[in-house]
């Protein structure tokens, strides 16, 4: 697995961090809800819960099929977290007799479709950092305001591969190069897509090295517009383009390989096509390079040397990397 890379290049910082119900607390930045329709869309607060978990509980406590819920996205087991789930407006009643000692439904409304990957603006987080040296608070604050103003390099954090990282790559290859039989079709995709993720990380921490204090877009990148959501290559890299890149208009975005995604061309294609694999027959993705933390907020009590970090990350990025961008250390491979 690929060290991870920072664009600040600071010492290391010392402190504990630990994901559990009480350290790790997540909750969802939700699209707006019509307020009618055919979909109940219930706030569901939950501890010591994945997702899957959470869906799991809710069809069979609801004696539905889990397909027939949504879900904007996948949320961490060791934390609590509250996020959104959808659920067809029949099962009302059903929904009112529902109990779960892990979960706790906060409020309900309702939407005209069910919640689909993606369907959230982000998420807030509250962290506790422990053992944090007093001198060290201010460079915490501080490195946290230079990132919200540059930018956090937007890597798949160390949950995205698993607990055997390294084995499960191996596992994902062997299936997309070799007859490795995988049953499971979840599983399946999910190594597919550590595998994929991999190739991103690797391309992003070769084109720090490109880059110093801030990242640096090229000739050729595939660049996000954030208002319109859609990609673009133009056909040259203007001065106005990078205004728009500094203004926070558009992003350069990286590849995860396979079918049917935008490649880029000139010089960030050179860079490019080292981490890429045309082998692959999954759907591949573009993802954002850098992402902007925003909201954020440092405590820390001297009693206890533990500083508590508040932040809002755009969705799909991950919390932990910029945990690890303030230590300047991965946490784990």
């Amino acid at each position: 697995m690929i060290k991870r890379e920072f664009l600040q290049d600071h010492k290391s910082l010392d402190f504990k961090f630990y994901q559990n119900v009480d350290d790790f607390i997540v909750e969802e930045v939700p699209i707006k809800f019509a307020g009618r329709g055919n979909f109940i869309i219930a706030k569901i607060k939950k501890q010591k819960l994945g997702t899957w978990d959470l869906i799991e509980s809710l069809a069979k406590g609801l004696r539905i099929y889990d397909n027939e819920l949504g879900y904007a996205g996948l949320k961490d087991k060791n934390a609590t977290t509250t996020q959104y789930i959808s659920i067809p407006k029949k099962y009302s009643k059903d929904l009112k007799q529902f109990r779960h000692n892990k979960i706790k439904i906060l409020e309900t409304t309702l939407h005209g479709s069910k919640l689909n990957i993606g369907d959230l603006i982000g998420n807030k987080f509250e962290i506790n950092l422990h053992e944090v040296q007093a001198q060290d608070v201010g460079k915490i604050e501080k490195l946290l305001k230079q990132i919200s103003k540059v930018g956090m390099p937007n890597y798949f954090g160390f949950q995205r591969f698993g607990y055997d990282g390294l084995e499960n790559l191996e596992k994902a290859r062997k299936y997309i190069y070799e007859d490795y039989q995988i049953k499971d079709r979840k599983i399946s995709k999910m190594l597919v897509a550590a595998y994929q993720s991999d190739f991103f990380n690797k391309w992003l921490v070769e084109r720090l090295k490109q880059s110093d204090d801030s990242f640096k877009a090229m000739d050729g990148d595939v660049f996000r517009d954030y208002r319109e959501d859609k990609f673009f290559t133009p056909k040259n890299f203007t001065e106005i383009m990078q205004k728009d890149f500094e203004d926070k208009k558009i992003v350069p975005t990286g590849l995860l390989p396979g079918q049917k995604a935008f490649r880029s061309i000139k010089d960030a294609r050179k860079i490019e096509e080292m981490f890429d694999d045309t082998y692959i027959k999954e759907k591949g993705y573009r993802r954002d390079a850098i992402v902007y933390p925003s909201d954020i907020s440092v405590s820390f009590d001297k009693n206890t040397n533990k500083c508590k970090v508040k932040f809002t990350l755009p969705k799909a990025s991950y919390a932990t990397v910029l945990i690890e961008n303030i230590a300047n250390r991965n946490l784990k491979a």
